[in-house]
């Protein structure tokens, strides 16, 4: 199979996906002499982002750049910042460039939503919890999350400054059937091609492999700090989590319609499913914290593919905290499914036996109607 044709199959299955995540580079957003937003090319993003939400695709932006617009307006100028200036510049940059956004999207009736996230948000069970609920929320509203990494206090990942890896971690938690990441190249190569006139372009990558791996080469010096090391440890987390994913180059207008029509770039595919993928991770990973045990209904329903709701719970064991593991069991003590649950044990000792419109009235606040969404849960 040639490598267009190659390009233009997972081009098609892009223009399909239901749920995308596209990450945007500083050196795409950012004019690095001036650190100014590059306005005209994110109002072709933009536009690109706008024509594939009309078609009902879910999709959700991971963006570098707050601390490259911040640098200049708090005059840093220098080439390496201190961890205080770089959080400091973050804090000054990330208003401008969420109101680029905002403006950006406006003329196309998209709401843009402002998320800051760190790596941990993406790992800790409950954080992870929360991260997923609000962005399904946003989701639902037809609203765009545009997502930063939370660099005021986000310290180790701002030395690292890798949002190649936190957009494959969203990918992941979000199930996202592709992740692209927009960069200043347009693929893998064998080598560095800013270095080595001979590196040849890779369309396609079925595995990572280490000599895959070794084929990254350092960033350059730039407002960017990510690379080729970056993105294909990004290129790792996706694809175990059933996420195809491409690198091409951004730097044209319209970055995301070149994808769609084919142009060059590197797709990193997966022989999973997404949902699958985290079902996966829910059964084998995680090590379970307590138990539920559910009646007969309960089972049944499970079995069906729904929730796991209060009412369907006779007893709870151990103790665990939301987002964490448990065991769902039937009345014999046999386990029947795993599951990530909405409510911490004490909570949910309180709620069993009740119907999901009485949670409010019992714990003082609205949590969950679910104990164990479906999305959370595995049958075992």
């Amino acid at each position: 199979m040639s490598e267009q044709t190659i390009i233009a199959e997972q081009a098609a299955l892009l223009g399909n996906a239901q749920r995308v995540v596209v990450k945007i580079g500083s050196a795409l957003l950012v004019e690095e002499a001036s650190g100014a937003i590059r306005h005209d090319w994110l109002a072709s993003l933009a536009q690109d982002l706008a024509d594939l939400a009309g078609q009902g695709q879910e999709l959700i932006v991971v963006s570098s750049g707050a601390i490259a617009v911040g640098r200049r307006l708090l005059g840093l100028e220098r080439q390496r910042l201190k961890l205080e200036e770089k959080q400091a510049a973050a804090a000054a940059g990330q208003i401008r460039l969420a109101h680029a956004y905002q403006e950006a999207l406006a003329p196309h009736g998209i709401t843009v939503a402002q998320v800051l996230l760190t790596l941990e948000d993406t790992e800790a069970r409950r954080r992870h919890l929360n991260a997923r609920n609000t962005l399904n929320t946003l989701l639902k509203h037809r609203a765009l999350p545009v997502i930063n990494e939370n660099d005021t206090v986000a310290t180790s990942e701002i030395r690292v400054g890798d949002n190649d890896r936190l957009a494959a971690r969203v990918a992941a938690m979000m199930n996202a059937e592709a992740l692209v990441l927009l960069s200043d190249i347009d693929g893998l190569y064998t080598a560095d091609p800013k270095r080595d006139p001979a590196a040849c372009h890779m369309p396609v990558v079925v595995r990572l492999t280490p000599e895959i791996e070794a084929m990254a080469g350092e960033a350059l010096p730039g407002v960017s700090t990510g690379g080729m090391i970056t993105k294909l440890a990004a290129a790792r987390i996706a694809v175990s989590a059933g996420c195809r994913m491409a690198i091409a180059n951004g730097t044209r207008p319209h970055p995301l319609r070149a994808i769609l029509e084919s142009e060059r770039c590197t797709w990193f595919l997966s022989d999973v499913e997404p949902r699958a993928a985290r079902k996966s991770w829910i059964a084998g990973s995680l090590k379970p914290a307590g138990s539920l045990q559910v009646d007969a209904g309960a089972l049944k329903a499970l079995r069906a593919g729904r929730s796991l709701l209060p009412a369907g719970v006779r007893a709870v064991e151990g103790t665990f905290q939301r987002g964490d593991a448990v065991l769902v069991c039937d009345a014999e003590g046999r386990e029947i499914a795993r599951g990530l649950s909405a409510y911490n044990a004490e909570d949910a000792r309180l709620i069993i036996g009740h119907n999901s419109r009485d949670i409010e009235d019992i714990l003082g606040y609205r949590g969950r109607e679910e104990l164990i969404h479906r999305d959370d849960l595995v049958l075992t």
